[in-house]
């Protein structure tokens, strides 16, 4: 399976994920700067974390201009895999390609540490392989990651069960408690209509290895693989 990695200036986490997907996985993985038009035909496009220009401006706002997002459009108006995580949701958001925004955290402080998740839907190439009875430990890194829309998209989001991942506590309650940024309904990630395009903040990436001592974030990685097993494509 081959992946494209977008590199904005501000990108931090884009080695992260190519180091996951090349080193861990044994899959392709390719470094698209963000000024290039050509993807170099992926399976899967990954917009990484980070603070794409600095988050001047808006996170993700400048980078959502990018010649590369053009193309990212494009492809995932074909049907074309798409996985936007911290920043890559930020960005995915300022492109209208995910509803939404994300705010600044309730606590006006960047947080960086584990949460709980709950995968909501599990028929999605990026949860396959994912049990929605069993709980994942992945970590965030982010300071604007409250997810916010405005009410009518939020019952759409809950109506079409778009919603993929709920901040939880350890005994999967969804509780106030259990909400690191404040994020709406515990949102922690979302899909679009289609089920191609996924943006979460918490870091898959970042719990591939049991030498970090956490090995969740694999099974959204290996959802992906078993959907190319699958069809070839999505």
């Amino acid at each position: 399976m081959r992946f494209s990695i977008l590199v904005f200036p501000g990108s931090n986490c884009d080695y992260d994920a190519y180091h996951s997907i090349r080193h861990v996985l044994g899959q392709d993985a390719e470094f698209i700067w963000h000024e290039e038009t050509d993807l170099k035909n992926p399976d899967c496009v990954i917009l990484p974390g980070g603070f794409s220009y600095g988050d001047y401006l808006r996170c993700g706002a400048m980078a959502s201009f990018s010649p590369a997002m053009e193309r990212v459009k494009s492809f995932a108006n074909d049907g074309g895999l798409v996985l936007g995580i911290c920043n890559g949701f930020q960005v995915l958001t300022e492109t209208g390609m995910l509803p939404g925004a994300l705010l600044r955290n309730r606590s006006l402080s960047f947080i960086c540490r584990d949460v709980f998740l709950k995968t909501e839907n599990t028929h999605l190439p990026f949860t396959n392989r994912l049990d929605k009875d069993r709980l994942i430990r992945i970590p965030i890194a982010h300071a604007e990651g409250n997810y916010f829309c405005d009410p009518e998209t939020l019952d759409e989001l809950e109506r079409e069960n778009r919603v993929v991942f709920r901040y939880c506590d350890r005994k999967g309650n969804v509780t106030e408690e259990a909400n690191p940024n404040g994020s709406l309904n515990n949102i922690a990630g979302i899909t679009n209509r289609e089920g191609n395009v996924l943006g979460m903040m918490p870091h898959p990436e970042r719990a591939m290895e049991s030498i970090v001592g956490n090995t969740d974030g694999m099974r959204v990685f290996q959802s992906l693989l078993a959907q190319f097993q699958k069809t070839g494509a999505y």
